[in-house]
């Protein structure tokens, strides 16, 4: 059984209700745990087992292998006990059996070693042994055994090894008559050395067959060698234990443990006997039922046990309450002594105890005290941090500017918002994929208003058919909507209607629309013409009620058109709008019409159906796995790059100080120089006095050597100028070269830069493929997104031109999670600080979504984010390293969007005759799908 922490797994047994349950309701859904037959009633308690099993803390009892799962031990024990059952002698299974049953020994190894000495020397037939014939080793197999005689004890001294036509001993026994060989040595109830002495095993004879020779490891030299030995093949032989012996792979103390120790069992009462289990009992016949003499024994050896634990126990603490004997007055003096010292070292130890308690409430209190004291190590928990008077009075900002939520993306439905959002997100990041080129926000949500069906708007078409082409990759079920359908009409009452329309009127419209959607060819140089159809041809196939719940709704309003007044407009035909006000549609028409008629929010769930399904297609998953791979690239050279640029900037800081040395000995050489021109200076000013004094005799000799020294003085200090000017050439132009080399490393250096900033532009495109994540959280666990640059989109454009997406920064409330873990927070005034900080129009509803449009908002959000928080720094950090491309982001947008507005105006001058507002020149109008130029 394999054991966990040193304790043996015991199996789950069934509840006395689920007991009872089966006998009630024999047909009860259950649990079955199949490997270990355990019953469970709930599936709770079905998991908690199968993952207990499963956790790898178990160990094969065994092996001893440990660090393996419940089923992985079972195995290997089940495996190892197969080898040492298939290894053990079967002949000696029996017996051994027999042996150990009701036998009351207190470890198992003490056991095995009893068992060990009792049948090391007798063997019992058909056992397979080695036997030792005239200096040789032979493999043979016990054919019968000859237990020694009653009468005539010296028969066993007389035999020796001898071959078959020696005669055998009368007594012989054979295989079938084994119950009696052996049966007081193997008897364990009976002492060593009488079972010795009553049944020695050295005077049984045993006849053997010699089967082959041992095979030796060293090489025979000679045939006649081995010819004389392989006549003992197939010969019998009659022999005793003092030639014989076992296998040790057959037959040791270790795998008699290990087999007695798979065999019997024990209970965990005091002084319980080993028991062989009952199924091994019954296969092997040994007797399942304890006899009375050895129960009574069994009873006895307990009894004295727990009388001896007991004594124990009274001379340890003493009798609990025993009538005492009348003690004399010596006695009742030692007692009284007794009880004296005893109450004293009582009193002491309460003493102590209390003098602990004391201590140790005073060393609680001082560390509290110390724990107020200590001053707060910032950055720590946003919440725990509170602006200070001396703070606010400096013009920390207290309150969050309010970001807007009307200003999102139809941000009358946060819903909607959130769905448009997504599919945005999706559309831009795999546009590589989806051979799709990107567009910004503002452009997808024009596009999706635009609800004329001239001029055609590209973006729609585009952004359908290349859905459509990856969706004819993802399996479908042809006709599933229909089937969806018609399995609501059944529970649905016989003429119901939607919009005026039944079920079976529109599986009937739908029955010849789209059928060849995934063979329609959606031409990019054809304006993508037909994608309406083989929009509903891929509804049909791939949307059902459970992916998508208003399938009724927005296949009617696809599929049929409202009555047409009875005055119709000229301009009708160029220019279709829905009407809110007509609410039964009635007339079979086609998508083609019928599109540009649909509301926007049925537009998104359109689109977030396609993204959800394009999501599990092979294009998608390889890109996923293609940026994956690109990313650990990345890292590598980024790792690479950042080692590069440190050996740059060491070498940068070693020709600085090098510099610096050589500037040090030129000032020195400058001012020996000076030295050097003093020294000469006066020395020649000494000349004169010197002439004045001598005569006029010596006086031309004098002028003579002063002339000549003069000379060599001259020579020197123009060779010593002529040095200098050289060192100082050399200094000059190792300067030069020095920094020229500065400059060139200074150039890698910023080539170093430049990459190490391309590549965190290309590893957010490439981590927005994989996952999209937040920039962080405020101190409320308000998220703050930015979703520009990711995926398929840059933040530079060609001559690092400024690109954006959103051109926006959106905050989203906190999870449910993040909430409830603020309001169990100690802080009572919690929801009032909110109030204060965030202001009411401020605070946000868990998964609510607002928005920064304006850089001056954000930099007042900025200013209010607190870098003492772990959460604020980290989102402040993250701006300023983004904040590059974040700013500029936001005024591009905000220029695009006063160029838009002030295009109508300019237009209005040169229109002439117009009945609708002219949108062709809007940007989502004049978009281009650059990538489907060479894709379809």
């Amino acid at each position: 059984m394999p054991t966990c922490r040193r304790k043996r797994v015991v199996l789950t047994e069934p509840s006395e209700a689920l007991l009872q349950a089966a006998k009630s309701t024999p047909h009860k859904e259950v649990y079955y745990l199949q490997q270990t037959g355990e019953i469970f009633e709930t599936y709770e308690a079905y998991a908690a087992r199968m993952s207990f099993y499963r956790l790898k803390q178990f160990q094969c009892e065994v092996t001893g292998k440990s660090g393996l799962d419940y089923f992985q031990a079972l195995e290997s024990e089940q495996q190892e006990a197969q080898t040492m059952h298939a290894r053990f002698p079967e002949p000696l299974k029996a017996a051994v059996l027999k042996a150990v049953q009701w036998q009351v020994v207190g470890r198992l190894d003490h056991l095995v070693e009893a068992v060990f000495d009792r049948f090391k020397d007798r063997y019992f037939a058909d056992e397979k042994v080695f036997v030792d014939a005239q200096g040789d080793k032979f493999y043979a197999k016990v054919v019968q055994v000859y237990p020694p005689d009653a009468t005539d004890e010296s028969v066993g001294a007389e035999n020796q090894a001898s071959s078959s036509s020696a005669p055998p001993p009368p007594n012989g026994t054979s295989a079938g008559d084994t119950v009696q060989i052996h049966k007081i040595g193997g008897d364990l109830k009976i002492p060593a050395k009488e079972a010795l002495v009553r049944d020695d095993p050295t005077k049984y004879f045993y006849k053997v067959q010699i089967l082959e020779e041992q095979h030796e490891k060293s090489h025979e030299k000679g045939k006649a060698a081995a010819k004389d030995k392989a006549k003992w093949i197939g010969t019998l032989m009659d022999v005793q234990c003092s030639t014989m012996s076992r296998d040790r792979l057959a037959f040791s103390k270790s795998i008699l443990r290990r087999f007695i120790r798979d065999c019997v069992d024990r209970d965990a009462a005091v002084a319980s006997p080993w028991t062989v289990k009952p199924v091994i009992a019954k296969h092997y016949g040994v007797d399942s039922v304890m006899p009375e003499e050895t129960r009574k024994g069994v009873e006895d050896i307990k009894r004295g046990e727990i009388d001896k634990r007991k004594k124990i126990w009274e001379d340890k603490e003493g009798p609990p309450t025993k009538k005492q004997k009348k003690m004399t007055a010596a006695q009742e003096e030692r007692v009284k002594a007794l009880a004296a010292a005893a109450e004293k070292r009582e009193r002491e130890a309460r003493e102590k105890a209390e003098r602990q308690q004391k201590a140790k409430e005073e060393a609680e209190r001082l560390a509290a005290e110390k724990k107020k004291k200590k001053p707060i190590r910032y950055p720590t928990e946003d919440l725990d941090v509170r602006l200070s008077d001396k703070e606010k009075k400096a013009g920390m900002q207290v309150k969050r500017p309010t970001p807007s939520k009307l200003g999102l993306p139809f941000g009358d439905n946060q819903s909607t918002f959130e769905v448009f959002l997504m599919s945005w997100n999706f559309l831009v990041i795999y546009g590589q994929p989806l051979h799709l080129s990107t567009f910004t926000m503002d452009e997808f949500e024009h596009a999706l208003r635009h609800s004329h069906i001239e001029p055609t708007c590209a973006l729609l078409g585009e952004i359908h058919s290349t859905l459509i082409y990856n969706l004819r990759t993802v399996p479908f079920t042809r006709h599933s909507a229909v089937l969806s359908l018609l399995r609501l009409q059944d529970t649905l009452e016989e003429d119901h209607r939607v919009l005026g329309v039944t079920v079976d009127e529109l599986a009937a419209a739908m029955a010849d629309v789209g059928n060849n959607w995934e063979r329609v060819p959606l031409r990019h140089t054809e304006m993508r013409q037909g994608w309406e159809e083989a929009l509903l041809g891929c509804l049909k196939d791939h949307a059902t009620l459970d992916n998508f719940p208003r399938l009724r709704e927005i296949l009617t309003r696809l599929l049929f058109a409202p009555e047409p007044p009875t005055e119709v407009s000229s301009s009708s035909s160029s220019s279709r709008v829905s009407s809110p006000a007509i609410n039964n549609l009635s007339v079979v028409s086609s998508p083609a019409e019928r599109y540009y008629a649909l509301p926007p929010a049925d537009r998104i769930d359109i689109l977030t159906l396609m993204c959800n399904l394009a999501v599990s297609s092979k294009a998608i998953h390889s890109h996923m796995e293609s940026c994956e791979e690109q990313l650990t690239a990345l890292r590598k050279e980024k790792i690479e790059i950042n080692r590069q640029k440190k050996q740059y900037t060491e070498e940068m800081n070693s020709l600085a100080g090098e510099a610096e040395v050589k500037e040090e000995p030129a000032t020195n050489g400058n001012a020996a120089d000076e030295d050097t021109a003093m020294h000469e200076s006066s020395d020649l000013s000494d000349v004169p006095s010197e002439e004045g004094s001598e005569t006029a005799s010596t006086a031309s000799t004098r002028q003579k050597r002063s002339a000549r020294q003069k000379d060599l003085r001259q020579k020197a200090h123009t060779q010593a100028h002529a040095k200098q000017r050289e060192l100082a050439r050399a200094q000059a132009a190792s300067a030069k070269q020095a920094l020229a080399d500065h400059r060139r490393l200074d150039e890698e250096v910023n080539k170093l830069e430049r990459r190490l900033e391309a590549i965190e532009r290309e590893f957010r495109k490439l981590l927005g493929a994989v996952r999209v994540k937040p920039l962080g959280q405020d101190r409320f666990h308000n998220r703050v997104w930015w979703f520009d640059g990711m995926g398929s989109a840059s933040l530079l454009g060609s001559g690092g031109v400024v690109q954006y997406g959103t051109g926006r920064i959106f905050l989203q409330g906190p999870s449910e999670t993040d909430l409830e873990l603020m309001l169990k927070r100690e802080d009572d005034d919690f929801e009032a600080r909110r109030l204060e900080e965030e202001g009411q129009d401020g605070m946000l509803a868990p998964g609510e979504w607002a928005q920064y449009a304006e850089p001056e908002e954000l930099d007042e959000f900025l200013a209010w984010l607190n870098p003492k928080g772990v959460r604020e720094l980290a989102v402040k950090n993250l701006f300023t390293k983004w904040w590059c491309h974040i700013a500029p982001g936001m005024r591009k947008r905000i220029s695009d969007l006063n160029i838009s507005a002030k295009l109508p105006e300019a237009r209005r001058s040169t229109r002439t005759k117009s009945s609708g507002p002219d949108v062709s020149r809007e940007p989502y109008m004049t978009w281009t799908n650059r990538r489907a130029v060479n894709s379809v």
